[in-house]
């Protein structure tokens, strides 16, 4: 799974309509530019691409303010939603995603409800412990890696990412019911977005013209 996808679909979902730059803008400011792929170019190929797809609807609106093309706002559709919602589940529940997938999911998981995200993060947890005991099959952690020459390591490797990611979901998970965060239908949420005319201390660079698109 690619987080970029994930990471707009959401952005575009918290604006309603966004464009381009707005896009570009939050995930800058969620630092996503550092930890995932979500560099302006993919951003913007990742928007349109998801158009022609049908997640997105464009909507051009009046030329931008600088002078440049008219700008396109996106909407996410129907389909855009439930793709969404697929992606962020899927990220959730699935013990092997790439920490990017997964930032991403945790960035949006106040979008569903209480209960269903503990119940993504438990089968997350059940998912590693079964890989876990997938990996122990052939090593023993007691026994040390130097039992599998060199090469243990690389499952002593796995079996402490597991248990290392076990650990943080299973806080997660009580942080989660013991009332931390507002979930989906249980008010306001927290809100990650700048507004419009609100400086973002994490631009990697100017804004150019182009960038409405």
């Amino acid at each position: 799974m690619s987080a970029i996808r994930l990471l707009v679909l959401g952005a575009v979902r918290m604006h309603g309509r966004a464009h381009g730059y707005q896009v570009r803008n939050d995930l800058e400011f969620w630092g996503a530019h550092e930890w995932s792929n979500a560099k302006p170019g993919s951003i913007y190929h990742a928007l349109k691409q998801m158009a022609k797809q049908g997640l997105l609807l464009a909507h051009e609106t009046a030329p931008s303010t600088a002078g440049g093309p008219p700008r396109t706002e996106y909407e996410v559709t129907d389909e855009g939603l439930a793709e969404y919602r697929t992606l962020l589940r899927d990220a959730l529940r699935t013990y092997d995603q790439s920490m990017d997938v997964l930032s991403a999911a945790v960035g949006f998981i106040v979008d569903l409800p209480r209960e269903e995200a503990v119940a993504l993060l438990k089968e997350r947890v059940e998912a590693m412990k079964g890989w876990r005991d997938s990996v122990t099959e052939y090593y023993t952690p007691a026994e040390g890696p130097e039992s599998l020459g060199h090469i243990g390591e690389i499952m002593n490797l796995w079996v402490h990412s597991a248990d290392a990611g076990a650990e943080w979901t299973r806080g997660l998970i009580e942080r989660i019911e013991g009332g931390a965060y507002t979930f989906a239908g249980e008010g306001d949420p927290f809100v990650g977005v700048l507004a419009d005319d609100q400086e973002n201390p994490y631009a990697t660079g100017v804004r150019d013209p182009g960038d409405d698109d």
